[in-house]
């Protein structure tokens, strides 16, 4: 209650600071000329359309503005005479010549008329491209992508620049994992964020802005950077929309809508979608035993087979409510519910040293699935002018849940297995933008972050009688509460942004079973700095710092063994501290007509950065040795890298994009531990490697406006501390094409064509008190090769939407946008 205390006196603060520093009255002997801009067919009003006031005969644009949702304009101009232009892309301007503006003048209603000759070039003109280049953000505009039609939001973050995702779901952003992940600019609350990103429809999202390194106003959370989802918001005028029906093999299939309806001083908005989906995969791990003397011990070949079914709805409705052509209140519902199965089937074969067959065994996994996401959302927006000076205010509550029971079949017994996880979320901020001259602007906001999650995790055996040494219940709770301030300024072709940011944490990691409680409490600054160059109008120099927190959370913290394998054993570390991360970067970028170039070089270091450990436990099962893996605070990680990015249309019918990164990784620290023999044992896990990741996006318009899209990912082999990742391949295609005059496209698209989208890695383990060492070779494929075909039929909302390149009046809501003054 302190907590929301304080966010409501900060948001009364900042309201009455707004009253001390509103502008005075328009200068004296000036003019107001207002009016009305509406379509002439539909009589609908034009947002976004230009107003430009210059001297008779002459091109100088003297004074002008825009029209607001309403199409109503305001210019303030001194008496005179003038010629007024107004203007709307795909419509004929409007002039009207040498008007007599003496004393205030409404010039009425402006009907503008559709221009037929400018459509064709128009639709080029205002599609956007797939990868957007920007000095402080990469923009992927998921509606441009045909890979990703039918597919999950997994499906949209595996092609964006910069980012991949692995077999397991689990997101990273140049090489690295330590990233925070937002849904319209705030954190995503679901408990498994890789799981609920594959349930998401890649239909919902609009566009994905990767953010390398954010300013002071982001949360300091994610070390490597950010990745802001946007959803769909409707904006066009009267009721249209959306649907779209895929399916697939293997089998898959979902139905989705996009739905608005907007009216003089409401919007609304409403996205719903079923689907149903059917991931095949499996791999194998093959593992050499070898006795102290190097000779073979033993060896067991483990082949896995995998089976995972999904059935997902989700649904987001709400209301943005025009209260004053200047203040905005949107209010939205997000609900989504999965259920599913997971089959994991893996048999064990033994050989011994000589390598003949001994026998073999077999573990069976079935696991029921469920999870249910209730989150309310509500963002106010207050535009004191039009010059950015401006007060926003968000609030969210949500409850997740989660919860996977099952029953695990091995030969000669089996156990069962119950997850159950729920998490409430309360999430308070409050931002405030006061431009303070020309170039120049100060920012200031609160945010407060508090949650509850409860996780009971339990192990049976065949007399399902629970075994206490594999089960737990953990109560997670973790209040945050932030304040930031920064200070934007342009001088000449100079653009500076400086800002401090202040977090204080507070978290309890309680095991209720055996009464363990564990209390952290810290707080620190973050600094940033942004420096820009503006070389010409097509190209800027950029320096960048700031410093980043990476917080263990979830499976990190949760000591509950994960026991889908019985000689593979996941186990989390309570005791984890966060880890603080330096980041430095350079960058340039360059437009041509046809191609825009971005390159970056960066350096990020790192202290107690969280790695995994792999150690013997003392258990063996058939005289195999149980590994366990946890994660721990290893020490210090410094990472640099070189990165570019490059957009070519080389003709209207062919576009390119491209994405390269090579970096280098340095490790170092120890991990010590004491053995089943009571024996001190430290391991040595400095590890120095060099690694790269490449991606290329081809989009061509056939012949019968037929496009067609063919991408490629490649992954780099990469030495890690205890084996190596060797390289992977994989590529993609689709092909649509427009039909029903345009108000309907279907297509169709196969996810890795070769079937090679395999992680392979080499491990290496040596217990150093008996020296006996051993040796695996895995590989995992989550999902085999998938197609897909869908089709997308739009009512009242052709595929060039005029108002597509129109500025939203708060993109993406909660962490705002934009970091250099303009």
């Amino acid at each position: 209650m302190k907590q929301i205390n304080f966010a409501v006196m900060l948001v009364l603060f900042l309201t009455g600071f707004y009253n001390y520093a509103q502008q005075g009255p328009p200068a004296k002997n000036k003019v107001k000329v207002t009016g009305k801009v509406f379509e002439k067919v539909t009589k609908q009003p034009l947002e976004y359309a230009t107003i430009s006031i210059m001297a008779p005969n002459d091109t100088k644009v003297i004074a002008g503005g825009i029209t607001n949702p309403k199409g109503e304009f305001e210019v303030a101009v001194a008496p005179g005479t003038y010629d007024i232009k107004v203007e709307f892309i795909s419509f004929k301007s409007t002039e009207i010549k040498q008007k007599s503006i003496q004393d205030d003048t409404n010039l009425g209603v402006v009907n503008l008329s559709e221009d037929a000759a400018q459509l064709n070039e128009v639709v080029v003109r205002a599609e956007k491209s797939t990868v957007e280049i920007k000095l402080d953000k990469k923009v992927y505009n998921v509606g441009q992508d045909m890979m990703v039609k039918g597919g999950t939001v997994s499906d949209v973050l595996d092609n964006v620049p910069s980012v991949s995702v692995d077999s397991e779901g689990n997101v990273s952003l140049r090489g690295s994992d330590n990233i925070r992940i937002l849904i319209d600019g705030r954190p995503s609350q679901a408990i498994n964020v890789a799981e609920a990103l594959r349930q998401l429809p890649a239909d919902a999202i609009e566009k994905v802005e990767v953010i390398t390194n954010p300013s002071a106003r982001y949360d300091a959370e994610g070390g490597s950077g950010i990745i802001n989802i946007i959803l769909k918001k409707g904006k066009n005028q009267g009721f249209n929309g959306t649907f779209i029906a895929s399916t697939g093999l293997p089998e898959t299939y979902g139905l989705s809508a996009n739905v608005n309806y907007k009216t003089e001083k409401l919007n609304y908005f409403t996205t719903a979608g079923y689907n149903y989906r059917t991931n095949e995969g499996g791999g194998l791990t093959n593992t050499s035993y070898y006795n102290a003397d190097g000779s073979p011990k033993g060896y067991l070949d483990e082949d896995r087979d995998t089976k995972r079914i999904r059935n997902g709805f989700n649904a987001r409705g709400g209301v943005e409510w025009t209260i004053t052509p200047t203040t905005f209140w949107t209010n939205a519902i997000n609900y989504q519910k999965n259920t599913g199965e997971d089959k994991d089937l893996i048999n064990y074969n033994n050989f011994d040293a000589a390598r003949a067959f001994t026998g073999s065994t077999y573990r069976l996994n079935n696991t029921d699935t469920g999870s249910e996401n209730v989150e309310f959302t509500s963002n106010l927006i207050k535009n004191f002018n039009d010059k950015g000076h401006k007060l926003t205010a968000d609030l969210s509550v949500s409850r997740n849940t989660d919860n996977s029971d099952g029953i695990i079949t091995a030969s000669p017994s089996f156990n069962t297995t119950l997850n159950d996880q729920v998490q409430k979320q309360v999430l308070l901020q409050a931002d405030y933008v006061l431009p303070l001259g020309k170039g120049s602007q100060f920012e200031a906001g609160y945010k407060g972050s508090f949650g509850d999650l409860n996780n009971e995790y339990y192990v049976t055996d065949e007399n399902y009688v629970k075994d206490p040494n594999k089960s737990n219940t953990l109560e997670y709770k973790e209040n945050i509460n932030a304040l930031y301030a920064q200070y934007g300024l342009k001088v000449n072709k100079f653009s500076y942004l400086f800002g401090l940011r202040w977090e204080d944490t507070n978290i309890q990691v309680n095991l209720l079973d055996n009464s363990q409680f564990n209390t952290k409490k810290y707080n620190n600054l973050f600094p940033s700095a942004f420096i820009s160059y503006e070389i010409s109008d097509q190209s800027n120099l950029t320096a960048s710092y700031s410093k980043r927190l990476t917080r263990p959370r979830g499976r990190f913290m949760n000591p509950a063994l994960n026991y889908s394998s019985n000689i593979n054993i996941f186990q989390g570390n309570p005791d984890l501290d966060p880890s603080l991360t330096d980041k430095y970067d350079v960058g340039y970028i360059k437009r041509w007509e046809k191609v825009t170039f971005s390159t970056s070089a960066y350096f990020e270091n790192t202290k107690d950065v969280f790695s995994f450990v792999r150690t013997p436990n003392g258990d063996n099962v058939d005289g195999i040795p149980v590994i366990l893996s946890r994660p721990i605070n290893l020490g210090r990680e410094q990472k640099y890298g070189f990165e570019f990015t490059f957009n070519y249309t080389p003709f209207k019918w062919w576009r390119l994009n491209s994405n390269f990164n090579l970096y280098n990784v340095k490790t170092t620290g120890e991990n010590t531990y004491t053995d089943t023999q009571n024996n001190l044992v430290v391991q040595n896990l400095d590890n120095q490697a060099n690694t790269w990741f490449a991606r290329i996006n081809s989009k061509v318009t056939l012949p019968y406006k037929i496009d067609w899209q063919l991408n490629g990912t490649y992954n780099g082999e990469q030495k890690t501390a205890q084996g190596k990742n060797l390289d992977q391949f994989s590529m993609n295609t689709a092909l649509s094409k427009d039909i029903l005059k345009d108000k309907a496209t279907i297509a169709f698209n196969i996810s890795d064509i070769f079937n090679s989208r395999i992680m392979r890695s080499y491990t290496y383990l040596q217990n150093d008190t008996t020296l006996e060492s051993q040796k695996s070779y895995s590989e995992m494929q989550f999902r085999k090769r998938q197609f897909n075909l869908s089709f997308t039929y739009r009512f009242n909302k052709p595929k060039s939407e005029r108002d597509k390149n129109a500025q939203p009046k708060n993109d993406g809501g909660g962490e705002g946008s934009g970091d250099f003054p303009g």
